[in-house]
């Protein structure tokens, strides 16, 4: 993450715009303290809208607890001429 300070970042905006959408997040600095992160609006949606793992979706499926039948056909296969 790069950091900047606040004039630099003023007076360098759209390159500070074009670097969060394509290197990632950028800090901002007032002062020496860290205030403020720019983050780009996927990196934003992905922060609203965190990705679920197999087993919280798996378990979330409309269909658990359904008991399936998943036994095997056991009769032989077909005969075909080719």
């Amino acid at each position: 993450m790069q950091t900047w300070q606040l004039q630099e970042a003023k007076a360098k905006f759209s390159e500070l715009v074009r670097k969060a959408r394509l290197e990632g997040p950028q800090e901002i600095t007032v002062r020496g303290q860290e205030h403020v992160v720019i983050l780009s609006r996927k990196s934003y949606e992905a922060l609203l809208h965190p990705k679920q793992s197999f087993i919280e979706f798996m378990s979330s499926s409309p269909l658990k607890g359904i008991d399936l039948d998943l036994e095997r056909d056991q009769s032989t296969s077909r005969n075909i001429s080719l």
